[in-house]
């Protein structure tokens, strides 16, 4: 099992900034065969789907939802299996609960399997 942990969010001002950290924790990670496809954020508004924010491979490759292109930043700590979002110019559409999920490739048997943090509020508003 992969537990992951998310910092809290808060409430920000319109054009404001806040970044958010996960820490992914667990002794399947120190499994030799096992690894860590891609870290990211996804977000659920009240009444919507879950959507994703942004991606970021084992590798650095990256992948971001078209409405935060050019706000969000994802980065990762591949040591400490740690992934960030620093998000700028936040808007009142951004508000929504954020939630860390981590792909790991588990064997040959298990596959890939996603995992999912708590999620946390961020709420854009004056």
């Amino acid at each position: 099992q992969v537990q992951l942990v998310e910092s809290r969010g808060g409430l920000v001002q319109p054009g404001g900034s806040l970044t958010l950290s996960c820490a992914a924790s667990g002794s399947i990670l120190s499994i030799a065969y096992v690894s860590i496809a891609y870290m990211g954020w996804y977000r659920q508004a009240p009444g919507k789907q879950r959507d994703l924010v942004a991606t970021i491979s084992s590798g650095g490759n990256t992948n971001y939802a078209d409405s935060v292109k050019g706000r969000f930043t994802i980065s990762r700590d591949n040591a400490k299996n740690m992934v960030f979002l620093q998000m700028n110019s936040l808007k009142p559409e951004d508000t929504a609960v954020y939630f860390c999920t981590l792909n790991a490739w588990e064997g040959t048997t298990r596959g890939h399997r996603d995992y999912w943090g708590q999620g946390t509020q961020v709420t854009v508003s004056s």
